[in-house]
Parts: C-alpha cells; sequence; structure tokens
C-alpha cells in the first residue's frame, strides 16, 4: 500500500520542486520556446523572439544619423541645385528619425505603419541614387557605397514574425548532420559503455576480496575517475600525437594504424581514441557501482554453492550475476545517459573532427559557434528525447526497479 505524502513532508520538499523549477524546468521550457523561432544573434533581423511586425527604433536612429552626417560632408561638393535637393532629402531623413531618438529597444510597429515608412525610406533612396549618378565626374568624401550599407541596414531594421513554429523539427528530419552526429553518438556510447561494463566488472571483482593491501588497489584504481575529463582528455592527446606520442606509436607498430599521424586524423582512429580514453577515465566509476552491488551480497549463498561443488563460473553465473543484476542496469543506466552527453572529452580531444561529432558538440557548435538558439534548441531537445527513450528502455523495458514503493 503507497502512503500519502503529508504537509509537513510535502514542506520538506519544497526547496527540493524549487530547485528542479529552476534548474531542470525552466531551462527545457526556454529551449521549448526558442525552438519555435528562428532565433539567431548574428543576424538582427531575427535577434530576438518576435511574433509580429517589429521595427528596431534604436538602430534605425543610428543609421539614420550617421547618414544624415555622411551626406554633410557631399553638400561641400555639389552645386546649388543638387545641394538644395540633397538637404532636402537630408531633412526627411531627420524627420523620419527623430521620433525614435530616445527609443532604446525594438517596439511594435502595426504592418500599415511599416509599409508606409518603407516606401518612404524607398523613395529617399532612390532619389539620393539619382543625385550621385546625375554628379559621377564629382569626387565625392563617402559616395554612394556608404549610403547602401547605412539604407541596407535602416530596411533591416524593419522586422518581420520569425515564428516557425516545428519547422525546426521539420529540418532535422532532413539534417543529415544530425544524423551522422546521432550515429557518433550512439557508436561511441555502445562500444565505449560495453567495455567499461566489462572492466569494470572484472575490477569491482578484484576490490571485492579481502585479501591484504585490497585497501591501496581500490585507491589506485580510482584514480583515473579522479582526473578531471578535460586534464586526462589533453593527457591522452599528447599520447596521440602523431610526432610523439607512445600510444600512436604502438598502435602503428602494431598494424592497427598505417603511420602514427593517422591516429587523431582519420574516422576509425578518432573514434578509437576517444573510446579508449573514455573506457580508461570511466571504468573506475562502473566498478565502484558494482561493487556496491557486490557488497550485498550474502555470503554465504557463496558457501553454499561451493558445498554445493559449483565451480566460480558457475557461481559467477548462477550466484553473483542475478543478484548483482539491479546495481548492474543502474550502473548501465547512469554511464548510458553520461555517455551519451559527451561533450567535454571529445571536445578537447577532436573538437568533433573525423567523424567524432557528437550530439552535444553539435548543438553547442549551432548554438555557441553559429549563434544558431533556434535550431540549436531543437538539437538539445532531440537529445533529451533520446535521453529519455534510454532512461525508459532500461527502467521498463530492462525492469530496472531504481526506485522503490516500500
Amino acid at each position: 500500500m503507497k502512503k500519502r505524502i503529508t504537509a509537513k513532508q510535502a514542506a520538506f520538499l519544497l526547496p527540493l520542486f524549487l530547485l528542479l523549477a529552476v534548474f531542470a524546468i525552466y531551462p527545457i521550457i526556454t529551449s521549448v520556446v526558442y525552438s519555435l523561432f528562428d532565433y539567431r544573434t548574428n543576424d538582427q533581423t531575427v535577434a530576438g523572439l518576435y511574433t509580429g511586425s517589429n521595427f528596431n527604433a534604436p538602430l534605425f536612429y543610428e543609421d539614420c544619423d550617421y547618414s544624415v552626417w555622411y551626406l554633410g560632408d557631399e553638400l561641400l561638393v555639389l552645386d546649388e541645385k543638387d545641394g538644395a535637393e540633397l538637404q532636402g532629402i537630408m531633412d526627411e531623413i531627420t524627420a523620419l528619425a527623430e521620433p525614435y531618438k530616445d527609443t532604446k529597444e525594438v517596439v511594435k510597429m502595426s504592418s500599415k505603419d511599416a509599409e508606409a515608412m518603407q516606401t518612404s525610406i524607398a523613395d529617399i533612396r532612390t532619389r539620393l541614387t539619382d543625385i550621385f549618378e546625375r554628379n559621377g565626374d564629382v569626387e565625392f568624401y563617402n559616395g554612394l557605397e556608404t549610403q547602401d550599407v547605412l539604407f541596407d541596414e535602416i530596411e533591416g531594421c524593419f522586422i518581420n514574425s520569425n515564428f516557425q513554429g516545428l519547422e525546426a523539427y521539420k529540418q532535422l528530419l532532413r539534417d543529415t548532420r544530425f544524423g551522422k552526429s546521432l550515429g557518433s553518438t550512439v557508436l561511441f556510447t555502445a562500444v565505449s559503455v560495453f567495455f567499461e561494463l566489462c572492466l569494470g566488472m572484472g575490477l569491482a571483482l578484484i576490490m571485492n576480496k579481502a585479501i591484504k593491501g585490497i585497501g591501496i588497489v581500490r585507491t589506485t584504481a580510482l584514480i583515473p575517475w579522479a582526473i578531471p575529463t578535460a586534464v586526462s582528455a589533453l593527457m591522452w592527446s599528447y599520447m596521440y600525437d602523431g610526432s610523439s606520442g607512445i600510444v600512436a606509436k604502438v598502435f602503428a607498430d602494431l598494424g592497427f594504424i598505417a603511420a602514427p599521424e593517422q591516429m587523431l586524423l582519420s574516422a576509425g582512429g578518432a573514434m578509437t581514441a576517444a573510446i579508449l580514453a573514455d573506457v580508461w577515465k570511466t571504468t573506475p566509476y562502473m566498478a565502484l557501482l558494482l561493487l556496491a552491488g557486490l557488497q550485498i551480497i550474502d555470503a554465504g549463498l557463496y558457501e553454499s554453492a561451493m558445498v554445493d561443488g559449483a565451480t566460480p563460473v558457475r557461481t559467477f553465473f548462477s550466484v553473483t550475476l542475478p543478484l548483482l543484476k539491479p546495481s548492474m542496469l543502474v550502473a548501465l543506466l547512469f554511464r548510458t545517459l553520461d555517455a551519451f552527453r559527451v561533450y567535454d572529452l571529445i571536445a578537447v580531444l577532436t573538437g568533433g573532427a573525423q567523424g567524432t561529432e557528437t550530439l552535444s558538440i553539435y548543438a553547442y557548435k549551432l548554438m555557441i559557434g553559429q549563434s544558431n538558439y533556434g535550431y540549436g534548441s531543437a538539437v538539445v531537445l532531440a537529445m533529451a528525447v533520446c535521453v529519455a527513450i534510454i532512461a525508459f528502455v532500461f527502467v521498463k523495458v530492462l525492469g530496472a526497479e531504481l526506485i522503490s514503493d516500500d
């Protein structure tokens, strides 16, 4: 029978719920919102979340001010007639910009007002171009090129809605780079976790033995896990170096690669290098989780198995493995989720080159490298869905009882 949480118990859990809301739920909601917009901070027309007609008033005023300032120099070299026309254009530009002198943010603008202002700007630009073209033999201080740049920016101040709905998720289905990143992530996760489980099981069985000096063995075995991932990745990158790295030379001597230089410069070599570094780093963590499960197994069961004449191999598969299943599945779940989200190891070791670009690396390049937060958020959410599917498979399908009702 399940017990209900009392008000006092709920009060103790409230800080936890608040932390989850701030550090887990809020980022997820933000990512969902961003993914619904074509949000790119390196493009002023989509540098925000716009659902209607908007107007970048501060930039408009600044560009108009620059335009008038530069045109003031051109008045000095024009004749009286063209100079008067240019002065009139300058007055028109000033009149258009003046209402937005003290505006410091993007403002809403009706479609009708935006269309009227765009028409006025287009007309001013046409007349301005005519003046410069009529005076082609005049040596201007700045020239038409400067005004073209400024008016391109002025026209870009009119911002339409960048709401795109589910378009980013449709793009994911067509994005071959996303597919390759997903494949690289799955390959890295499956292979590394498999070897970590096998090696971690052997290491845990050794550390579980009550022998002299086992404390030193346990402490030594945990050293790789204690080293920060970025540091260990940098250390392995030196050993993979084609000119002086010991690991690259050994692999070349054994015939695994044609030359030491190909260790990190070929797709197979780079992925192997990343997996090897990850296995070395996190096998102790897997062993530690399995060791905790081994130490709760009743020693009397092993004595009974010995009395019945069971061999060590039979004892392992008939006693140890079944009783270790919950701990093993928990360890596999934690390591699989962690490996699927790998970033720092790959970033330091290969930077995602040579077929080692994982989903985390791809999302980082989109959001930080290209400032594409809309599509980058869609990639992050797709990765979150994959993580949720992995967790569901381990908890439900494989029967890992992570939380007991008792």
